[in-house]
């Protein structure tokens, strides 16, 4: 099992096949990967629902296809770098549904239907529950980070 690639092994940690062994964190990287896999899948969901046009649906895709690769590189090899991107993503992510949602965007209705009190509020909560996943995705990858530089020290 590959815990991180961020901490050394103490000298003579093995395993049972005799392999060295990395000390390091196991299930927080797998959580951060899994997270963070939950939230592409959820922009390639909203992206094939076709609710948004085709140009935001494109951007959906682009988006998790840029986020997806770093998924494999927390989970095998714990990379700071993929660490990074995925907080940066999701922060920026974060911050541009919060905008929708201030902004109005919660209200706007696709199709040209008028709009409702009850769709406004079905949007907003579809916003909010998008914002609660960034920010759980970016809080999850920082946290992992931190505890990974306190580790090496």
């Amino acid at each position: 099992m590959v815990a991180t690639s961020l901490v050394p092994a103490p000298a003579g940690s093995t395993t049972a096949a005799g392999r060295v062994r990395a000390n390091g964190p196991v299930l927080h990287p797998r959580l951060v990967a899994v997270v963070t896999t939950v939230s592409c899948a959820v922009h390639l969901w909203v992206a094939v629902s076709g609710h948004h046009g085709v140009w935001l649906g494109v951007l959906m895709v682009a988006l998790a296809a840029v986020c997806l690769p770093c998924t494999g590189h927390i989970w095998r090899h714990c990379r700071l770098g993929a660490l990074h991107q995925v907080t940066v993503a999701a922060v920026a992510m974060a911050a541009l549904h919060a905008v929708l949602l201030l902004g109005g965007g919660a209200g706007h209705v696709h199709g040209g239907a008028p709009p409702s009190s009850a769709v406004a509020v079905s949007g907003g909560t579809q916003l909010l529950l998008v914002i609660a996943l960034e920010l759980a995705t970016a809080l999850s990858a920082a946290t992992l980070v931190a505890r990974l530089r306190h580790l090496s020290v």
